[in-house]
């Protein structure tokens, strides 16, 4: 089966989260933003829009951009022009940890955990960082009771409470992945950028990372870059599509499915 029809089968039969719609106000926008290096042009012209409340994926092939886009969104890279607005405001010149505090949160396709601690520790030291009291925390101590009990609420809420005090290298890859989604959340994000959450991730464990996405709470918005497509189009709300930089097409995941262009340069003909 090709990639298109078991990606029409997925969007037909998904039981998505609901789209924000039309009338969700704007959290995160791009505006005719560009970045190149070199001669290589590498986000072209890009106008993007991510509503409240969107479980919203990024899809496309390799070397459309994506990655590039997402750096850009949470300043890792500068765009040489356009621009980028959190909440309506312009934030081209605000360093990555200012637009943590905004709550632009973001992972990477590559997890960079304390091995040696353990997911409680990290995440109160997360929590405590957020509550500007990061240098003073020192393991799970009384002094930051409340650190912790919020660190714990967190790592239930993404299915980890039970490996609370694991140390972190011993644990699956897919709880380590999952123990970076439960950092992120310990900085309180509006909008969550989440860059291959489930890369290197066996299938299982794959399912139970997505569905504890589709769990967290409404409120907070989400953008994610993902190659299966039988979960992105489970996943998502609504869907955009890059190809070599440029925005292709945006839409519903049924939209997406049924759409010839994306069809063509991305989930290839289905043999139906």
């Amino acid at each position: 089966m090709s990639p298109a029809s078991t990606a029409m089968q997925s969007a037909d039969a998904a039981t998505s989260p609901p789209a924000a719609g039309a009338s969700a106000r704007v959290v995160l926008e791009t505006r005719k933003l560009c970045l190149s290096f070199g001669a290589l042009q590498v986000t072209r012209n890009v106008d993007f829009q991510l509503r409240a409340g969107e479980r919203h994926a990024l899809i496309g092939s390799n070397g459309a951009g994506k990655s590039t886009l997402v750096n850009l969104l949470a300043g890792a890279l500068q765009p040489q022009s356009g621009d980028i607005l959190l909440e309506g405001e312009r934030i081209n010149k605000l360093a990555p940890f200012q637009r943590v505090r905004r709550g632009l949160v973001r992972t990477f396709q590559i997890t960079a955990l304390f091995g040696e601690m353990t997911p409680l520790d990290s995440v109160a030291l997360a929590v405590c960082q957020a509550n500007g009291a990061g240098l003073s925390f020192v393991g799970a101590s009384a002094a930051h009771a409340g650190a912790v009990d919020e660190a714990a609420e967190i790592l239930r809420t993404v299915g980890l409470l039970e490996h609370a005090r694991d140390e972190t290298r011993f644990m699956a890859y897919g709880h380590q992945r999952l123990l970076e989604i439960a950092l992120a959340l310990a900085c309180r994000p509006r909008v969550l950028l989440l860059d291959e959450p489930a890369a290197g991730v066996p299938m299982a464990e794959s399912r139970r990372l997505f569905q504890t996405l589709a769990e967290l709470p409404d409120e907070l918005t989400i953008l994610l870059i993902e190659h299966d497509m039988k979960l992105v189009f489970q996943f998502a709300s609504r869907i955009s599509v890059l190809a070599e930089g440029a925005l292709l097409a945006q839409g519903t995941p049924q939209e997406i499915a049924h759409d010839e262009r994306v069809r063509q340069s991305y989930l290839g003909h289905s043999h139906a």
